[in-house]
């Protein structure tokens, strides 16, 4: 077994574990399904790599029902952090596990009169009443009109609060873990030096490291950390804190950390934020970027600032305030990436006829940070959906299609020392067909051949199961999308989004790339932390002290960077040193 320890942070960061789960229990579910596509029956994915195995107990803080007892249950190896209040209509020990009621205290020193305040639980969206009714045997949708699919997509499309209002799986008790006593909302909580000491403080840090033992501890063989964090604000220096502890408690196990932007203040027009506020949120940028990186193996920047804008999104239909919308795209890209990581070995020779092309989380890091050069920023690129398989030159392949996540890179940059690593799963043909693994394999040589640069090393891995899409996924696609996510010519007259009404799954291509075209993203936070925080009367400084840095800090921070620019660029050797 070569398991992986999931873990979100902030509340971006759990916009798209939620909706990466939900792909994770859709293709469990549709193994079971005697009326599923047959593609999805013979997946050669080990679930277990993301998922645990367990069973309903009694326990001290939870009981289940006597009927439930001794009851398997499969839930996400994953640790959630969030802000206290949202988990919304969900309990902080998840949803296997019912809570007793805490016992009223009783204060014998006090006399007067008590006032007792109870806020009013969330209530429930149509979606997760839908499971409800499920979950208790009650009448589907099919049966009993009270509840149909497609006013569970327009609930969705509306009122999405929380990320647990569109999850559809089951979390461990140990799973969800909440910030209490802070007493501030996310517009507070805005940059690296607020959070900075809640790590630390009230034993959180003890708390979150025992739940991350606890799910390691039961692994066999751990193979790596697939870590997300919402880095716009206090989550990142949470996330950096815990990231130190993980580095020194578990040496040798590698982190793929993924820095995720969404919409909202980290997305704020800088023209539109006064001087302070600029000063401070670049600060925040270079700070947060040189702290995350100094404790993980491979970083991967994700998250435009107008994804609907973006080349990612010619078959999508983005709402860029939403973060329901933006994270499906994200966690879509993550999914594709992770397929690898489960992919069976090959054992045979029918094997190979499902899956090609595994590898394992160190494997991806070697691959891409350990290899001369040493750059540990990569590049995310998504083709959602990928193009079919033409056997054309002159139209369009599927690297032609894959297009950037990460921000602040440079296009269409020669990098003759690149490297990637790509994944393409549920390919078709131009006529709908599914195409094989080998065939998919011939088409990405063949480009890589015509090619006027290519890439020192690359690496492939192809699946043939495609991108399934869950009921609560947004409707994002654009009315040049069909059914299997087949791209089309002209529009589909009458709509202008579809969603999983519409669209039941998709083909996909997702890229992790070292590249040069990352400079300009680091050589932005290296100028930054030199011109507002380092320079002698740099107007930023009060602010660094503010939040605990002291110049050898930060002079340590630039030099980091520095190396990192360095690396790609050894051009600025000379020029750093003058």
């Amino acid at each position: 077994m070569r398991e992986i320890v999931t873990i979100q942070v902030g509340s971006f960061a759990n916009f798209i574990g939620s909706h990466f789960w939900n792909f994770q229990d859709e293709l469990l579910g549709l193994v079971d399904d005697p009326h599923g596509d047959p593609v999805f029956k013979n997946q050669s994915l080990d679930m277990d790599v993301f998922y645990r195995a367990g069973e309903m107990p009694q326990t001290s803080f939870a009981y289940t029902l006597k009927h439930m007892q001794g009851i398997p249950t499969y839930s996400p190896r994953l640790l959630s952090i969030d802000f206290q209040g949202t988990l919304g209509s969900l309990s902080s020990h998840g949803s296997l596990y019912h809570e007793i009621p805490s016992a009223p205290m009783h204060v014998r020193t006090w006399t007067g009169n008590v006032t007792k305040l109870v806020s009013d639980p969330q209530k429930k969206n149509l979606f997760l009443q839908r499971l409800d009714e499920e979950e208790h045997g009650k009448p589907s949708a099919e049966e009993d009109d009270h509840i149909q699919d497609k006013d569970i997509v327009e609930c969705l499309e509306n009122g999405v609060h929380f990320w647990t209002d569109f999850s559809k799986v089951h979390y461990h008790p140990q799973s969800l873990y909440e910030l209490k006593g802070l007493w501030m909302d996310a517009q507070e909580f805005d940059n690296y030096g607020i959070g900075r000491d809640i790590f630390s403080e009230a034993l959180r840090g003890e708390e979150i490291n025992d739940r991350l033992r606890f799910f390691v501890e039961e692994c066999d063989q751990i193979q790596g950390i697939q870590f997300i964090v919402d880095d716009s604000g206090g989550f990142s220096s949470v996330a950096a804190e815990f990231l130190e502890n993980i580095a020194d408690e578990y040496t040798n196990t590698p982190v793929l950390l993924y820095a995720a932007r969404g919409p909202g203040p980290g997305t704020t027009n800088k023209n539109a934020l006064g001087r302070k506020d600029s000063i401070s949120k670049a600060l925040h940028d270079a700070v947060s970027f040189s702290r995350l990186s100094s404790f993980s193996k491979l970083i991967v920047p994700i998250g435009l600032p107008f994804l609907s804008r973006s080349k990612a999104s010619t078959f999508l239909c983005i709402e860029d305030s939403k973060a329901y919308h933006c994270s499906a795209v994200y966690a879509a890209a993550l999914h594709s990436i992770s397929l690898p990581f489960r992919m069976e070995s090959i054992g045979s020779a029918t094997d190979s006829h499902y899956v090609a092309g595994a590898i394992d989380v160190n494997g991806i890091v070697q691959m891409l940070a350990g290899q001369a050069r040493q750059n540990m920023v990569a590049i995310l690129d998504v083709a959602m959906p990928a193009p079919c398989l033409t056997g054309e030159q002159n139209k369009q392949s599927v690297q032609r299609g894959l297009h950037s996540l990460t921000p602040e890179i440079a296009e269409d940059v020669e990098d003759f020392r690149a490297i990637e690593s790509t994944t393409v799963h549920g390919i078709h043909h131009s006529g709908g067909n599914p195409a094989s693994i080998s065939e998919v394999q011939d088409s990405i040589f063949a480009s890589y051949e015509s090619a006027l640069t290519r890439p020192m090393f690359s690496h492939l891995s192809v699946a043939l199961c495609p991108l399934p899409i869950p009921l609560p996924f947004p409707s994002i696609f654009s009315n040049l999308v069909r059914e299997r996510g087949e791209l089309l010519d002209s529009p589909i007259y009458g709509s202008q989004s579809r969603g999983s009404l519409d669209v039941h799954s998709i083909p996909m291509a997702a890229r992790l790339r070292s590249s040069n075209a990352i400079l300009p993203y680091i050589e932005t936070r290296l100028g930054n932390l030199r011109r507002f925080g380092i320079e002698k009367g740099a107007p930023g400084s009060e602010v660094l002290r503010s939040w605990g840095f002291e110049k050898d800090e930060l002079q340590d921070m630039g030099e980091e960077l520095s190396r990192m620019v360095m690396a790609l660029d050894p051009r600025e050797e000379s020029s750093d040193s003058d």
